[in-house]
Parts: C-alpha cells; sequence; structure tokens
C-alpha cells in the first residue's frame, strides 16, 4: 500500500472509530502514530509523538483557552449571566414569539461570556423553554430556538473553538473574534426575524403575553444583568482597541469575572472551586485533541492528502474561491451529521488549507465560515449535539425527534445567513480591519 493510499485509509478508520463515540483525541494520536509507523519507522513515529505536545502547547495563543473557559464557569456559576431571559422578557414582550426571542437574545448575551455552545444550550434551555412550555409555546419551536441558538457560543466571541482554529491557521485571535462579532450579531436577529414571521403567519405557535410588567419591574430586571454587559465590555473592548491581546484579555476577562461575582455577593468557595475544576477538565480535553491532530497533520502531509485532495478539488472547481467554499461546505455539511464540530474542524483542517491558500481564500473570513457551518451540524440529525442536550436538560419533556423539527427551521436560516457572509465577505471582514493593532 502506497503513502497516499496509506493516508485515505486512516481518515476512513478515523471517521468509523469517531462515529462509534471513541474519544477524538486518542484515536487522531493512535491513527496517526499507527500511520506514521507503518509508512516510515517507530522511532520516527515516537520521535513525532514526543516532540508535538511540547511544541504545541509553547504556543502563547493556548493559554488564552483555560483563562476564556474560568471566566465563562465563574460568569454561569456566580451568578451573572442570571436574570438575562427575565430582562430580555419584559422587553421582548412585544414581538410576535417574543419569548423565544428573548431565548435567542439570552443565548446570544450568554455566548459573549461561555465561549461554548453546549454549556450555553444546556444553561438556558433548563431556564428558557420551560417558561415557554408553561405560557403555551409549540414544543418544537420552543427547543429548536434554544438548541439553535445555542450554537452562538461558537460564533459570538469568546471562542474556544476560534482560538483552536487560529492556532491551526496561524491567524491572528484578536482578528477571529472581531470578525466573529457582526456575524453572530446577525444570526441573532436572523433567527428573531425568522421566529416573529412564522409567528406571525402562525399565531398558534406562541399566544400573546398579554400580562403587563409591574411599575419598576423593567428597570429592576436590567439593572440585574449588568455584570454581564461589564464584563463582556471588558474583554472585547480592550482586545478591539488593542489595549490588550486575546490571551491578556482572557486573564483579565477571568479576574473580572470574579470580582463581579464577589461584588454581588455570590462568589462562594464553592463557586471557585467547581469553576476552576470544569475550566481544567474542558482545557484538558480540548488539549488533547488538539494534539491529536496536530499529530494527524503531520502524518497527512506525510502521505500526501492534502495534495492530492487540493489537485482534484481545484481541478473540479478552477480557482474559483466560492465554488471551493461551496463544495467544502457541503463536506463539512456531510461530516457534521455525524461526528461533533471540533473532530470535524480539526480532522479537515489540514486537508483543506493548502487549496485555499492556493485560491487566496482569507483565512479569517474562512475561519468564520467554518465555524458557521460547525454551528449547523450541532443541530443536524443524527448527532446534533445541542439538541441532544436540551433532551437530556428536559429530562424527556420534550422527545428528540421534536427538538429537530424545531431545529429544522433554524438550520435553514442559518443557510441564509451564511450565504449572505459568502456573498459579502465584509459581514466578516470589516470590523478586523478598522481594529486597532
Amino acid at each position: 500500500m502506497s503513502m497516499l493510499e496509506t493516508g485515505f485509509a486512516s481518515i476512513a478508520v478515523v471517521l468509523v472509530l469517531i462515529a462509534l463515540r471513541a474519544p477524538i483525541g486518542i484515536v487522531l494520536l493512535l491513527v496517526s502514530f499507527g500511520g506514521i509507523w507503518a509508512a516510515l519507522d517507530f522511532n520516527v513515529a515516537w520521535g513525532i509523538a514526543r516532540a508535538i505536545p511540547f511544541d504545541f502547547i509553547a504556543n502563547w495563543s493556548f493559554s488564552a483557552v483555560p483563562m476564556f473557559l474560568l471566566m465563562g464557569y465563574v460568569a454561569s456559576n456566580g451568578g451573572l449571566t442570571d436574570g438575562l431571559f427575565r430582562a430580555l422578557k419584559i422587553l421582548l414582550r412585544w414581538l410576535p414569539g417574543g419569548l423565544a426571542s428573548a431565548g435567542v437574545g439570552a443565548c446570544a448575551l450568554f455566548s459573549a461570556a461561555s465561549g461554548s455552545s453546549v454549556a450555553t444550550a444546556a444553561a438556558m434551555s433548563r431556564i428558557a423553554v420551560p417558561e415557554m412550555l408553561k405560557q403555551g409555546y409549540d414544543k418544537a419551536l420552543a427547543t429548536g430556538a434554544i438548541a439553535s441558538a445555542g450554537t452562538l457560543g461558537s460564533l459570538i466571541p469568546p471562542s474556544i473553538l476560534m482560538i483552536v482554529y487560529a492556532i491551526f491557521a496561524n491567524v491572528s485571535v484578536g482578528k477571529l473574534f472581531m470578525a466573529g462579532f457582526i456575524p453572530g450579531v446577525l444570526s441573532a436577529v436572523m433567527y428573531v426575524l425568522m421566529i416573529t414571521i412564522r409567528v406571525k403567519l402562525n399565531p398558534s405557535l406562541a399566544p400573546r403575553d398579554v400580562q403587563r410588567p409591574a411599575p419598576g419591574e423593567t428597570w429592576a430586571a436590567i439593572r440585574e444583568v449588568w455584570p454581564l454587559p461589564t464584563l463582556i465590555l471588558g474583554v472585547l473592548g480592550g482586545i478591539f482597541a488593542g489595549v490588550m491581546t486575546p490571551t491578556e484579555a482572557g486573564a483579565v476577562g477571568a479576574s473580572l469575572a470574579i470580582l463581579l461575582a464577589a461584588v454581588r455577593r455570590s462568589l462562594t468557595w464553592d463557586v471557585l472551586k467547581t469553576a476552576v475544576r470544569d475550566a481544567a477538565i474542558g482545557t484538558s480535553t480540548v488539549f488533547v485533541i488538539a494534539v491529536g491532530a496536530t499529530m494527524f497533520t503531520s502524518f497527512m502531509g506525510l502521505a500526501g492528502v492534502p495534495r492530492a485532495v487540493s489537485s482534484t478539488l481545484l481541478a473540479l472547481g478552477g480557482d474559483n474561491p466560492i465554488m471551493l467554499i461551496i463544495m467544502i461546505g457541503v463536506v463539512y455539511v456531510l461530516l457534521g451529521m455525524f461526528v461533533e464540530s471540533i473532530g470535524i474542524m480539526l480532522l479537515t483542517l489540514p486537508i483543506f488549507f493548502p487549496m485555499l491558500q492556493a485560491a487566496n481564500v482569507d483565512m479569517i473570513w474562512f475561519g468564520i465560515i467554518v465555524i458557521k457551518l460547525l454551528e449547523i451540524g450541532m443541530i443536524t440529525p443524527p448527532v446534533g449535539l445541542n439538541c441532544y442536550v436540551i433532551s437530556s436538560s428536559l429530562r424527556g419533556l420534550v422527545s428528540l425527534s421534536t427538538i429537530f423539527r424545531g431545529a429544522l427551521w433554524f438550520i435553514m436560516t442559518d443557510i441564509v445567513t451564511l450565504a449572505l457572509i459568502i456573498a459579502f465577505p465584509a459581514i466578516a471582514l470589516w470590523l478586523p480591519s478598522v481594529m486597532i493593532n
């Protein structure tokens, strides 16, 4: 078997093992180690396996991951996100389907502190979905809205997926964060617009809220959520103004979250201990996957797989970047039905990068497109992770098939949003272009 055949066979083995729910990082490490050993020599494979973890962890940008994870866990466990849904419920009550739109808005704001789609979906499903069901909302609409809006945790900065992508693509984390802001807001607005139109056409989906807020309740609800905008402004404002690097912003964000929780008197030893533990577990998970992906990248390069795939796709699509993006998008959507997002990204990036560079595709723009495609995968059956998270959080209150049915409308909305980002790259690239270095 030639090196190229070994490379393609290894990809097939990886996909099968991941589909069987084997740990992604371990799969990538073992398959790439075995492939290099079979193709070259055990000593070469062992040497690469020993060197990669040290080389990878030396990347300064990676240290932002534990800081942003700690910030998110402190913000969530320390009560900084409490009251988001309540405040937006009052402010958006005039809209058709206002509770569902409030859930979308709450997910968007929570995402800016969390950086994790799964964490956002899990947290908001326990708050927003029961309230919507109590008010008589259609189950598919209620659960589909939160499952889909939860994916904004990957697109609205700070995002762990963005940090990992930036490291592998060798682009600025700060610029990628800024590039995701407008597409993230656009995605949320498109969700709200779709909900409003659907409910306007079919009022039975979401009964009108006829109960008016009590005097002073609106301002009380707004005052309750002031810590979260303060945290977001402190982190993203510092990056945009060029005052802090993303790594420094992560440390400042974690410190600010702890300070704000202390000011609100919600910071306890248990909250801090749980946040540190969860951040350590999350960082370790990302690190193992990233190390496995780095080794897999080395193996793919040795096998010549990226060069072979690039030649084939370039022959099919020529050097037209849009055609390449569409073909790559189809691959991501198909993989998204079976493999979780970080696995897809780290499995495919080493294969697609050479052809994208040959076609002069802006890698920051492509990064936003990739993350948007991964968001679609997180709510696409049969392995839409966010839908499973919602189902688990609700403990069988709503069937999984109903959640997927509700998410379908949001998938169609995502496709429209993605088409806008592809057709008008400035949606993603304008903010980084005016960012202060």
